[in-house]
This record gives C-alpha cells, sequence and structure tokens, in this order.
C-alpha cells in the first residue's frame, strides 16, 4: 500500500511540474486612449525597432519576427532606433517611463545584457519582466493614436528550442 501511495505521489508531482505555467501578462500602463493594437507574429522576435520624438515621447513600435516585420504601431515620425537579436538572443525585460497620455521612454533589454534606449526619462517609472525564468517576449499590445504610443503591455511565453533568422554575434 505504502508504494502504490508512493507512486500516485510521485506521478502527481511530475504532473505539477509539466502543467507549470511558461505565459504571463504584464498589465498595461499609460492612459489607453486611441486604437488598440497588438504585435503578434509567427517565430519568435528577432529585432526592434522604436521611434521617437528627440525630448519627447515615443511615436512607433514594430517588432521582427524571424525575418518579418510586424505592421507599424503608432506612425514613423522622429528618430528610428532598432535593435537586431544575436543568435539565442531574446527580450527579457522592458523598462520605461510613462504619463496619463503617452509612452515617453521604452528600454528593452535583452538576455545577453543589452539594452536599446527609446524616448525620454521623465514621468512615472514601470518595468516588465517575464514570471517564468525561461519565457521571452512574445508580442506586445496597447493603443496609440495619431501622436503616438499611449498604453503599453507585453506578453510572454516559453522559450522554444529552435531559433530562426537571427545574426550570429
Amino acid at each position: 500500500m505504502f508504494s502504490l501511495s508512493l507512486v500516485v505521489l510521485l506521478c502527481a508531482c511530475c504532473l505539477a511540474k509539466s502543467m507549470e505555467v511558461k505565459y504571463s501578462y504584464s498589465n498595461a500602463v499609460g492612459g489607453g486612449s486611441g486604437t488598440s493594437f497588438s504585435t503578434e507574429g509567427a517565430g519568435r522576435i528577432t529585432a526592434v525597432r522604436v521611434w521617437e520624438i528627440t525630448g519627447a515621447y515615443i511615436t512607433g513600435i514594430q517588432l521582427k519576427n524571424s525575418s518579418h516585420w510586424s505592421p507599424l504601431v503608432g506612425r514613423k515620425f522622429g528618430t528610428a532606433l532598432e535593435m537586431n537579436l544575436f543568435d539565442g538572443e531574446t527580450i527579457s525585460q522592458i523598462s520605461g517611463k510613462y504619463h496619463s497620455n503617452y509612452i515617453y521612454q521604452v528600454i528593452f533589454g535583452t538576455s545577453r545584457g543589452r539594452f536599446l534606449f527609446a524616448g525620454q526619462p521623465i514621468q512615472r517609472s514601470f518595468n516588465f519582466y517575464p514570471q517564468h525564468p525561461k519565457a521571452e517576449l512574445k508580442m506586445l499590445s496597447g493603443r496609440y493614436n495619431g501622436n503616438g504610443i499611449t498604453s503599453l503591455a507585453a506578453h510572454w511565453g516559453a522559450v522554444s528550442s529552435n531559433r530562426t533568422g537571427s545574426k550570429k554575434q
């Protein structure tokens, strides 16, 4: 009887471990006015592009999944900044500044300790990161209007073992 109980307990532990949640959501920051967006794409994120008005706020964002850029969120106005990820590198953190009307700054941090800084470090701070240690950024969502990004949220998911469409260092 003890042996059977031990086997059942071990099986239950293994099932619980395999059902571990590897996806999470970082709640949106910002005012949330305007048109909603989602940058969902097929494959892993391999690059980030951000437009900023120097001394002001973020006007547009694009993510590259494998070899295809997502549709532009916001608009191409101001300075474009871009970061291409290396083989095996993922986006592991997003920080920045926001206020009720716009996202003023975004900082994309990678699993290799690199950062893309865009925008102005003013207003309230936010910090997005996955709840699971082996997760990466899968997509962004939020809102934008005719001037720029008004709200931003991050969606994280488990890292798959396949990596395509990225550069080697």
